[in-house]
C-alpha cells in the first residue's frame, strides 16, 4: 500500500525519498506500462508547478505516447523533433529554461513554458524518455536534471 510522503525535505532529501517510493512500487512488478504509470504518478505527486509528467516510448523510427499525468498529449514524435525527439536522438537530458526558444519546440499543451527530457536506456537500448513540462519559465535546475536522471536510471532497472 502507498502512503502519501508530505515532501518537506530538502529538494534532494525529497527526491531521494521518491526514489526509495519507487523501488518499493516497482520491486517484483515485471510489466512495464505498470512500472512507468506508477514512476509517472510518483513524479506527479512529488513536483510542484508542474503540468506534465510522463513517458513516450521508442516505437520503429519515434517515440509514441506511454503512461502519463497531465492534458491530453501529442501521441507520436519522430526522433530529432521537438524536446523529446531531441533527446531521444542524441541520447541525452535537456532542460530548457523556455520551450518558446527550442528550435522545433511542439506545443502539445500551449500553457508549458519550460520543460526537461531524460533519455530512459538500459544498456545500449533506448525505451523512451521522461518527460516533465512547467507553466513555468526556467523551472528546472541543476538539482531538478541531476536527481531525475538519478530517477529514470533506478526506473529503467525493472524496465
Amino acid at each position: 500500500m502507498f502512503n502519501v510522503e508530505q515532501y518537506t525535505g530538502s529538494k534532494q532529501e525529497n527526491y531521494l525519498l521518491a526514489e526509495q517510493q519507487l523501488i518499493a512500487l516497482v520491486d517484483g512488478e515485471p510489466n512495464r506500462i505498470a512500472n512507468l504509470s506508477n514512476a509517472c504518478a510518483l513524479l506527479n505527486q512529488l513536483l510542484d508547478e508542474v503540468n506534465w509528467v510522463g513517458f513516450y516510448l521508442v516505437e520503429n523510427d519515434g517515440l509514441v505516447l506511454g503512461p502519463f499525468q497531465g492534458l491530453p498529449a501529442c501521441i507520436r514524435i519522430p526522433f530529432g523533433r521537438g524536446v523529446c525527439g531531441t533527446s531521444a536522438a542524441e541520447r541525452k537530458t535537456f532542460r530548457v529554461e523556455d520551450v518558446h526558444q527550442f528550435p522545433g519546440h511542439i506545443a502539445c499543451d500551449a500553457a508549458s513554458r519550460s520543460e526537461i527530457v531524460i533519455p530512459l536506456i538500459k544498456g545500449d537500448e533506448l525505451i523512451g524518455v521522461l518527460d516533465i513540462d512547467s507553466p513555468i519559465i526556467n523551472r528546472f535546475d541543476e538539482i531538478d536534471e541531476e536527481m531525475l536522471e538519478k530517477f529514470a536510471h533506478t526506473l529503467v532497472k525493472y524496465l
